[in-house]
């Protein structure tokens, strides 16, 4: 009796959503992650700028490459294994997960509000979390596109 009333509570979706989930929470967390570093490299001169930007695309290109790529790519799949054809919607990411993205939450606040390392050099490591996140979010849409147009 008791799982069904938790059964009811479950916020069961179509994996599509999940993908679809992952896809934006991606790209947006990508997205805010690089618009923090406007205000932290605006006063700089523009040849400072781009140092801390190229750096900062160098290791989003590297994070991309050996990280969150294949990350991105693992969660397509154990999305589309699921058992399930509503899962919960919080499973686009693995429950494991969640504990290291609060933790990587956590980090990104203190870093930006009480760490000595001053925000100019942080940009650059934003800018390369944030533009490793954004790319590797290309991967699920490019999975839904591809579902969605060879169902069609």
């Amino acid at each position: 009796m008791e799982v069904d009333w938790l059964q009811k509570l479950k916020p069961g979706v179509p994996k599509f959503w999940l993908h679809l989930a992952a896809a934006l929470m991606w790209s947006a967390v990508g997205i805010f992650l690089n618009t923090l570093t406007y205000k932290w490299l605006v006063v700089l001169q523009i040849k400072q700028i781009f140092l801390f930007i190229f750096c900062g695309i160098l290791l989003a290109l590297a994070i991309y490459r050996f990280g969150f790529s294949k990350l991105a790519k693992e969660n397509i799949h154990r999305i589309e294994d699921l058992a399930s054809e509503k899962p919960c919607l919080f499973a686009f990411q693995k429950w494991t997960s969640y504990p290291l993205i609060a933790f990587m939450i956590g980090l990104g606040i203190f870093l930006r509000k009480y760490s000595p390392i001053p925000k100019t050099y942080l940009a650059s490591m934003y800018i390369g979390i944030g533009g490793g996140l954004f790319l590797s979010s290309l991967h699920y849409y490019h999975h839904l596109w591809r579902k969605t147009s060879s169902q069609r």
